[in-house]
């Protein structure tokens, strides 16, 4: 890639589909949905009609609140070919943080599914706005939403004051090709195309406005990091509602003409079918999704023959994983990507041919076309080589900023245009970068600053530990202490007082954890992010630190 492309999310699609016309685009293994690149296009174009005959408008808030469903897909470029902004919704939401996210985007359109585990989307939403059920579709007016106006419901029952995902493609008649044609050709790509609502591990959610420029060229870079061509088969079990699925596997996959299988929700087990049945090149997880499927019971029983690449992200990846995902799922040209919502969001990445060390031990170098540095987060100076400081990244991929929150804007990108990412970093004589964690993460005990990351991989070598998450607990002796959380294998044994003398034995006596909790999972956001925060708050409550922990934010 010698050059930033200069296209729209629509016409991306439409020149894919009239280089690939008959190439598979999107490959479902759970459903009767297998669509070449110009069969999707056109049904893309269909629903694009169908939501301008809905009253859609160039700029426009959509929202869409669904798993890795088709609909989610035909969603994301239809409104990207009118000009609207797809808002993003986290599958996991419950009404308060519906309500929230509604409210704070200015959602026009609601594009919905029944529901995702143990929420009922539908009863959320009616609940959220009682007049619905006696409203005319499209006619919507609850005072808290005032720009709400339709709901489309996917599914096969029909919903009170709901439009049925198939009236689209009915209202679809009213709008002709030209007119379809006359406003796809009147958009910028520097407009607002996607808006991701950040996972909120901190604070309320802000709303990442997102450019055609960012994503697409963000999805080229990450794609060529994995020599991405038409010839791959990518199998997609991250929501495509984050980042992940959005930009670094449908962006990636569509600017390189390559085939999309999506899964609808990740298990482990539908995973390995599909990766199978499909014969997929590469397959993108966090570390989490990896360890479930290498030790699934039934692991064995796949082969994977063709599969190469894929990334892993999203958090940082045990050594051992990594290798096994090499050696034991073929995975011999996987990267890690690094980046945030904010910055489109891939700022560095590993490439195929880069060493197994480079590939455990760093998170790749700066993607083209993007400037990154380390800096002191006290000074803004930059910092030498091997020395931890803020990570901050300025190109293409910034972000436009949060939606309707400019002082939040200014606090993240500074006036010379870097984004500051609050992630502490080193980067080597050669720019490959380790990111050593959250500023916020960062343990100060005693006036030692000490990294998580650090402990979590040593602890990833006890033979008993599958899965460890070290956070800093206050501590009125010294402003914190070590807390290591820890899942154990499955039948496997140890102690507290084992783990301490693990650590203690082959670590600076300051690392090793005064606290070691078991626990049967970590809590998570939806798109696998592990939340610290929320550790650290249970265990300030059952180890009754509250006391310790007044003292620190006082």
């Amino acid at each position: 890639m010698d050059r930033l492309l200069e296209i729209t999310v629509g016409d991306l699609l439409d020149q894919m589909a009239d280089r690939y016309p008959d190439h598979d685009a999107v490959l479902y293994t759970d459903r009767p949905f297998r669509k070449t690149y110009s069969e999707f296009r056109d049904i893309c174009n269909t629903v694009a009609k169908g939501f301008m005959a809905m009253g859609v408008k160039k700029g426009d808030h959509v929202a869409i609140w669904a798993t890795n469903y088709p609909e989610w897909l035909i969603t994301m470029f239809a409104a990207a070919k009118i000009g609207a902004v797809l808002v993003t919704v986290n599958t996991n939401y419950k009404i308060f943080e519906l309500e929230y996210l509604l409210r704070q985007s200015d959602s026009h359109t609601l594009v919905l599914i029944d529901g995702f585990k143990d929420c009922n989307y539908v009863e959320i939403l009616n609940e959220l706005c009682p007049e619905l059920k006696n409203s005319k579709p499209g006619e919507l007016n609850n005072p808290s939403l005032p720009f709400l106006k339709n709901v489309v419901y996917i599914g096969d029952s029909v919903q009170p004051g709901m439009f049925n995902w198939r009236d689209l493609y009915e209202m679809a008649q009213e709008v002709s090709d030209e007119e379809l044609r006359r406003v796809q050709s009147s958009l910028n790509v520097h407009e607002v195309v996607n808006m991701q609502y950040t996972s909120g591990t901190t604070g309320f959610p802000k709303g990442v406005m997102l450019t055609h420029y960012n994503i697409v060229n963000n999805g080229k870079c990450i794609g060529d990091c994995m020599n991405f061509t038409h010839e791959d088969k990518l199998c997609i079990p991250v929501p495509f509602f984050h980042c992940f699925g959005c930009v670094l596997a449908v962006m990636a996959c569509v600017t390189h003409g390559t085939t999309m299988v999506p899964v609808d929700y990740f298990q482990p087990l539908k995973v390995m079918e599909a990766i199978q049945n499909e014969n997929c090149t590469a397959v993108h997880g966090v570390p989490t999704m990896f360890i479930a499927m290498l030790e699934h019971p039934d692991f064995k029983k796949f082969a994977f023959p063709r599969l190469r690449t894929g990334i892993m992200a999203g958090s940082p990846c045990p050594i051992k994983v990594m290798k096994q995902v090499v050696d034991l799922m073929g995975m011999k040209e996987i990267t890690i990507a690094y980046g945030q919502t904010e910055a489109s969001p891939v700022c560095t990445q590993t490439r195929v041919h880069d060493s197994i060390e480079l590939r455990v031990s760093t998170v790749g170098r700066a993607l083209p076309f993007i400037e990154t540095k380390v800096v002191d987060p006290n000074t803004n100076q930059e910092v030498p080589c091997g020395v931890p400081g803020e990570f901050v990244v300025r190109g293409y991929n910034v972000m436009k900023g949060y939606y309707k929150m400019p002082e939040a804007t200014a606090q993240a990108i500074d006036e010379d245009g870097w984004l500051h990412t609050g992630d502490l970093a080193t980067v080597d004589e050669n720019g490959y970068y380790k990111i050593t964690g959250r500023i916020k993460d960062m343990i100060i005990r005693g006036g030692e600053n000490i990294y998580p990351k650090e402990i979590e991989e040593f602890l990833y070598t006890h033979p008993a530990v599958k899965d460890v998450q070290v956070i800093g607990v206050p501590s009125k002796q010294y402003g914190e202490e070590v807390m290591a959380c820890i899942i154990l294998k499955e039948g496997a044994c140890t102690t507290e007082e084992e783990i301490k003398e693990y650590v203690k034995s082959h670590m600076a006596r300051h690392k090793t954890p005064k606290y070691v909790k078991f626990m049967e999972s970590f809590p998570m956001t939806a798109s696998g992010k592990i939340q610290k925060y929320k550790m650290r708050e249970a265990a300030i409550e059952e180890l009754n630190l509250q006391d310790a922990a007044s003292i620190e934010t006082a």
